[in-house]
């Protein structure tokens, strides 16, 4: 049960609009400031702190506010409420109402995120990631993965920015080593090993994860949460290249993510910056994405399962597909696939009936508004 209720006031200043998600320490809110408008807020479960535990709890938003980049989130405020007779500690962001690149990649179904989107997603966040280690001392994120990455739509395009910096560290200066935590999936393997296995190169991993992932709707490693994974058995051969998967992948994009995935670091790019001139040095083959358009318009042999589901995954997944539908529907001669994927977004969040039930039956006659 979440900590806030819709219209609660936070210190006089923030109202609570919506409950957002959450996470193993904290809850995410929409609230809204008296003066300053829509802001994300992070709100600490733990109740009762210290003034050095509260002090601990918000590293996250101290660290943030160091890292200013337009590919970082920005952190507003940082502060303590009380509640419930108790004190908890929490900080604002900016809200982003695109959601998770998580929510943004289920949105296109049995399709292929686009290829130029998805190299240009990842683009943004390498310069993010390369702003974080490029800091004295380094700072690692140790959680990169989509549901960390907030999708935002602006008149310039498609801006992403990293979020959840619960577990990035400054490391160590001479090892550029840190404890290892986050999510076993976009781990590297020197960190499943070892706890103190993190580093520069460890972020390299989660983002070339993360990429192979929007490219071809898989994880490059099977791996299951709990379990010991050694480089022996699970990583002894590389991952099957994207172009395997996905046609508009050529053979030198192939080169470039799998340099993210080598098993031993130092074959990899040694930071997200390397990572990102690769990205910018790649350039699609033209001939090529034409003729393969045609193969990868639907794959079909896999879903967006692949990161698990659940209820508010999917309401947002209806909500982004009926927001695709309505801008499909602009141009007449395109109203039958605004029908379907409005369609599936009404399968996906029923609730989302009373509101395009009546257009979606304009749109079924042939009249498009």
């Amino acid at each position: 049960m979440a900590l806030l209720t819709d219209g609660l006031c936070i210190n006089d200043t923030y109202e609570v609009e919506a409950f957002l998600g959450e996470g193993a320490f904290a809850e995410v809110y929409r609230v809204k400031h008296r003066f300053l408008g829509r802001q994300a807020m992070k709100f600490f479960k733990a109740p009762g702190w210290s003034p050095d535990e509260v002090s601990a709890m918000l590293g996250e938003a101290v660290l943030l506010s160091k890292i200013n980049h337009p590919n970082i989130v920005r952190v507003y405020d940082a502060n303590t409420a009380s509640l419930i007779g108790d004190t908890f500690g929490f900080f604002t962001m900016e809200y982003i109402a695109g959601g998770s690149l998580s929510q943004y990649w289920r949105s296109f179904g049995a399709q292929f995120m686009p290829l130029r989107e998805a190299i240009e997603v990842m683009r943004q966040v390498c310069k993010g990631i390369a702003v974080a280690h490029s800091h004295n001392p380094p700072i690692i994120h140790r959680d990169i993965k989509p549901q960390n990455i907030l999708i935002g739509h602006e008149t310039t395009g498609i801006r992403a920015r990293i979020s959840d910096f619960g577990l990035a560290k400054n490391v160590n200066p001479l090892t550029l080593m840190a404890t290892s935590r986050g999510t076993v999936s976009f781990k590297a393997p020197e960190a499943l090993q070892d706890p103190q296995g993190d580093s520069l190169t460890g972020d390299v991993w989660a983002i070339g994860t993360t990429l192979y992932l929007l490219l071809t709707d898989r994880l490059p490693y099977d791996l299951e949460e709990g379990r010991s994974h050694g480089t022996s058995d699970t990583f002894s051969s590389p991952p099957p290249p994207p172009s395997r998967w996905n046609a508009l992948c050529d053979s030198a994009l192939d080169q470039v993510v799998l340099k993210a995935l080598r098993v031993d670091p130092k074959q990899r790019y040694r930071s997200a910056m390397e990572f990102l001139n690769a990205l910018e040095a790649w350039r699609p083959d033209a001939k090529r994405m034409e003729k393969a358009k045609s193969d990868t318009a639907s794959h079909g042999n896999t879903s967006k399962g692949v990161l698990g589901t659940t209820p508010q995954a999917r309401e947002h997944l209806g909500r982004q597909l009926a927001l695709r539908s309505i801008a499909v529907a602009q141009d007449p001669e395109r109203l039958s696939e605004a029908v379907s994927l409005m369609e599936k977004a009404l399968k996906e969040s029923p609730e989302l009936s009373r509101k395009y039930e009546a257009r979606l039956r304009l749109w079924r006659r042939g009249i498009s508004m």
